[in-house]
């Protein structure tokens, strides 16, 4: 698994037929579901993720968690971050998880953030054209792998 991680001032996910979904104060989470990612490569990540400090202290030092800073949590599923441009001008996005297999490790992430932090998370709709707008804060913004585990 994937994630982009923007500390951002506010965040909110539009889509024609779905609604709105907004958040304050949190981080912005972009999940890409690779197809051998199961449910220890979600655990590691939640753990990761729920104690990652990355927002700001009295001091000004980057010393606090999400859970810290009571923030707003959102979670936007995006196979576009496997994509592979090795070959010509067109991403593939061949080691993308297919939908049987993504959805459930989508709903099992969205679970276990929830559970782990006790925050409020908002979601995207999994498979839908969505518009994100956000104010990233710093800005901040943090990529981490699963298979990486750095």
């Amino acid at each position: 698994m994937r994630v982009v991680i923007q500390r951002v001032l506010r965040a909110e996910v539009r889509s024609n037929g779905y609604g709105s979904n907004r958040i304050g104060k949190g981080l912005l989470i972009l999940l890409g579901i690779e197809d051998t990612d199961n449910e220890a490569d979600i655990a590691w990540l939640v753990g990761k993720i729920s104690r990652l400090r990355i927002f700001s202290d009295a001091d000004g030092v980057m010393n606090l968690s999400v859970m810290d800073v009571n923030g707003g949590i959102m979670i936007i599923s995006q196979f576009t971050l496997h994509a592979s441009t090795r070959k010509g001008n067109r991403p593939s996005y061949i080691r993308a998880a297919r939908p049987e297999t993504a959805i459930p490790l989508y709903e099992i992430f969205v679970e276990q953030v929830k559970q782990a932090t006790g925050l409020e998370v908002q979601t995207g709709w999994f498979g839908a054209m969505m518009q994100i707008e956000l104010i990233n804060d710093g800005p901040v913004t943090i990529i981490i792998d699963s298979k990486d585990k750095e």
